[in-house]
């Protein structure tokens, strides 16, 4: 099984949502929100950050913890053909400065403000949807069901 640690931001404003398009070098496009990867010795609070920045050529500040989500992708499902674990950890963010640019030789081609309810008509990452649920409810143990891939819904 392959395992990723990850962080994401969640950046809502005036009623739109921060995503990032991804583009997949198997073709097709996805929206997720800006985040990705925790490196080999950083703490997933720096890694947000960094991420938004890369991704997105905002500066951004964590404005607090939302949530984590731990998913098991099956084998059939995944992109690597293997069985693959995702934890993803979820901060609300704020933009304070930049300018918004699609990732520099990165897969993310473009980032856009979207309005909250246009969401579901994309397709998109669960982790937009756990995003999502995490900043609505605000569950006292940070975690929120499970959102299940399908349809306009990947892993």
């Amino acid at each position: 099984m392959s395992f990723r640690l990850a962080a994401y931001a969640l950046c809502v404003t005036d009623g739109r949502v921060l995503l990032a398009r991804h583009e997949s070098p198997r073709g097709g496009t996805t929206w997720s929100l800006p985040g990705g990867g925790v490196e080999h010795a950083e703490d997933p609070f720096d890694a947000v950050i960094r991420e938004v920045a890369e991704e997105t050529g905002y500066d951004a500040v964590v404005e607090r913890l939302l949530g984590v989500d731990s998913r098991v992708i099956p084998a059939a499902e995944a992109w690597s053909g293997r069985e693959h674990q995702n934890i993803g950890i979820f901060y609300q963010v704020r933009i304070t400065g930049g300018v918004l640019r699609p990732e520099p030789a990165g897969a993310v081609v473009e980032s856009v403000w979207t309005p909250i309810p246009a969401v579901a008509q994309l397709r998109r990452s669960a982790l937009v949807d756990v995003g999502l649920a995490l900043a609505r409810t605000r569950p006292a143990t940070g975690h929120v069901p499970p959102v299940p891939a399908g349809g306009l819904i990947e892993h």
